[in-house]
């Protein structure tokens, strides 16, 4: 069974909500999903034996949250270019976190990724649920 983790840094459990439906999304298309907070991963090889990771963070003053920075540098060690990746966040105003996530594991650590970015405002927003499994769904696709 393929295997997704999806780590997510939230100010306010908004990031956290997106992440679990992605989650739940994975699981529906017949995949392992773990879910967990970035800020607990203390090293590369917590990441080793996933065929897929999807990052989120809320976006604060046009930034990503700092333990999402602080895990990027962490994960730049791991040998991600045969994992797939995607990329989601809230965001109240402006949205750049989910596209800087999205581009670094794209660009730098060399990932197939999803189609896009996630970006949600919440998953209680009209279809936001729906949305958010749709791209774990997405992932999936990719993965198995």
């Amino acid at each position: 069974m393929a295997k997704a983790l999806i780590l997510w840094s939230s100010r306010t459990g908004v990031t956290t909500k997106i992440g679990e439906a992605i989650a739940e999304g994975l699981r529906e298309a017949g995949c392992e999903a773990n879910v967990r907070d970035v800020k607990y991963v203390e090293s590369e090889s917590e990441l080793a034996g996933y065929d897929a990771l999807i990052l989120g963070s809320s976006t604060y003053n046009g930034e990503m949250n700092q333990a999402m920075k602080t895990f990027l540098f962490t994960a730049e060690k791991a040998d991600l270019g045969n994992a797939v990746g995607g990329a989601f966040g809230a965001f109240e105003w402006s949205f750049e976190a989910p596209e800087r996530i999205f581009n670094t594991m794209k660009y730098v650590f060399k990932m197939k990724m999803a189609k896009g970015p996630l970006r949600l405002k919440s998953v209680s927003q009209k279809g936001g649920t729906e949305t958010a499994q749709d791209y774990g769904k997405e992932i999936a696709a990719l993965i198995v």
